[in-house]
């Protein structure tokens, strides 16, 4: 149910106003830092990208990598990481990625970003579809 609530958001804020250059970019650097952090087992790295409701389910940086390692491993691991459409609505972003992972298979991933009261942009979620999966 709440991954229908989820999908059901994300599709608005898609059929929104486009995001600002400015905002696409840093949503856009925020997601490629924490990715580089996946590639370099950098745990402390990835989890400092992660919002702060993220770090209540997941309250240690190798708590996070793990679920990061068993529940995305086409994040964790990929052959490539490309950026899609950013669209913002307020504070958040939702940003596409498309990725192929390291057996060679596409997948599409959208990340949601809240900017936080410093202004900063977190990652809040990331909704993970093999291509061509109905949602």
């Amino acid at each position: 149910m709440r991954i229908t609530a989820l999908l059901v958001a994300i599709s608005v804020i898609f059929s929104s106003v486009s995001a600002s250059a400015d905002d696409v970019t840093t949503a856009q650097g925020v997601i490629r830092a924490q990715e580089q952090a996946f590639a370099r087992d950098d745990a402390a790295g990835a989890y400092a990208h992660a919002a702060p409701a993220l770090k209540e389910i997941f309250p240690a940086p190798d708590i996070f990598m793990s679920m990061v390692q068993k529940g995305y491993a086409p994040v964790y691991r990929h052959n490539s990481f490309e950026f899609g459409d950013g669209k913002s609505e307020g504070s958040w972003i939702a940003q596409r990625v498309h990725i192929v992972d390291a057996n060679g298979e596409a997948w599409e991933a959208l990340y949601t970003l809240e900017q936080q009261p410093d202004g900063s942009y977190k990652i809040t979620g990331c909704t993970l579809l093999k291509a061509g999966q109905a949602v």
